[in-house]
């Protein structure tokens, strides 16, 4: 346990970021393996989850959630999956 105030309020705010981290994380997940499934099954509504998935990715990474290097590797795998579905 913590012996000073500061440190019992930077426990409290670690675990209420935990919590708002954990959310993002799984509204991403979630949104990702959607877009991968859309895709996979050539649904029409693959443009739209995959442009959601985007955004998610873009505003997790300006928040601090996941690292910029990773948004950009999702995103890539992501285009690479949406074009060559359209190509074949």
């Amino acid at each position: 346990m913590p012996n000073k105030k500061s440190a019992e309020k930077e426990l409290r705010k670690g675990a209420k970021l935990k919590i708002y981290n954990s959310k993002i994380k799984d509204n991403l997940k979630n949104l990702l393996k959607k877009s991968k499934k859309a895709i996979e099954t050539k649904s029409k509504q693959a443009d739209e989850l995959v442009g959601k998935t985007l955004k998610a990715l873009d505003k997790a990474a300006q928040k601090g959630v996941i690292k910029k290097n990773t948004r950009d590797r999702k995103k890539s795998r992501l285009h690479h999956k949406l074009n060559s579905s359209q190509k074949a």
